[in-house]
């Protein structure tokens, strides 16, 4: 995970594209890409239980697979984990493994220094089969569930002509291998991370991001639906906000809105306009509609008639309905 702060377990990976960061080690199933546990490393002190003689990478591993050993999966992993002692280790608790390992690895055995493009040599001791198979440069393998023999791969060669062939445990390992890869791209698509100062929050919203992907796997795996990250993150918000959401209490003072007049809220009545001379004779005043009407001519039109909290003279009949139910009267 990408993080170019000040963290004491920082780690600097020049052949990543992000150098800097925190290093997770992931376990994900290989048929659904379901993130099944990870492990945040934190130097000595990471959460791991040790196995003498399986070194930190095998411990890592042991860590993880803890709740699934004896009960007949394979592993498959890069070289920074395979080891023979490793594979015999997890062979007497009945689960197999498979993966890329390095040629130096104690307990390795000795191949043929330089070899030809396709070319092969295997060397098994009963258990475990070690692979030298030379494509575009030398690829070791260590395997204890895959036989001996080569494979078709269902393609050609272009300058030959004759059926691509790979050994049977690099074509297995091709297929199986890269769930951790496509979940980490999986959730760079739509990740809520921000920027921030703090790296709690970021692996917060890093393993928030990974519980997202591993509830939008298990939803196509009830459902049978294909629905995309994106669309399966606005449901899960629109589902969550209709479900949990509450009413705001409407604003208390402050200007009206735009939309909403005075005129068109609250209750109002007729009254008289109030008189401004001792005479008898009733005070009358320019009705407000009349004079600023849109709907039909304007009139200069006198009215008894007003509305006290709107302070507007208006006709009795049809001025004073119009107004109060009418934004373009």
């Amino acid at each position: 995970m990408k993080w170019k702060g000040r963290l004491a377990f920082r780690q600097f990976i020049p052949s990543k594209r992000h150098r800097f960061g925190v290093k997770f080690f992931v376990l994900c199933d290989v048929l659904t890409g379901y993130v099944e546990d990870m492990i945040i490393y934190t130097g000595s002190t990471t959460d791991i239980q040790h196995y003498p003689g399986l070194g930190i990478s095998g411990s890592v591993v042991m860590t993880l697979l803890a709740p699934y050993l004896r009960k007949c999966h394979v592993l498959y992993v890069d070289n920074w984990y395979s080891s023979p002692t490793l594979f015999q280790h997890l062979l007497s608790l009945g689960t197999g493994a498979c993966g890329t390992v390095r040629a130096n690895r104690k307990g390795m055995p000795k191949f043929t220094c330089k070899m030809k493009k396709g070319e092969v040599e295997f060397e098994e001791n009963g258990s475990q089969l070690a692979v030298k198979w030379h494509d575009k440069r030398d690829v070791h393998v260590l395997t204890t569930v895959h036989p001996t023999g080569m494979a078709a791969t269902g393609k050609l060669d272009h300058i030959t002509g004759q059926p691509r062939m790979k050994p049977v445990c690099v074509l297995e390992y091709n297929k199986k291998m890269g769930a951790v890869d496509k979940a980490d791209m999986m959730t760079g698509f739509h990740e809520c991370a921000r920027k921030s100062t703090k790296w709690y929050k970021k692996i917060f919203f890093h393993v928030l991001d990974t519980v997202l992907l591993n509830s939008h796997i298990v939803y196509r795996q009830i459902t049978e639906k294909e629905i995309t990250s994106l669309q399966f993150r606005t449901n899960l918000m629109r589902g969550l906000l209709e479900e949990y959401s509450t009413l705001r209490c409407p604003a208390k003072g402050g200007r009206p809105a735009l939309d909403t007049p005075l005129h068109l809220t609250a209750r109002h009545f007729s009254s008289e306009v109030p008189q401004t001379t001792s005479q008898g004779s009733k005070t009358r005043r320019h009705c407000k509609v009349c004079l600023s009407s849109t709907r039909k001519g304007k009139q200069r039109r006198l009215t008894k008639h007003m509305c006290v909290p709107c302070n507007t003279p208006l006709c009795a009949v049809p001025c004073f309905e119009e107004y109060h139910t009418l934004k373009n009267y």
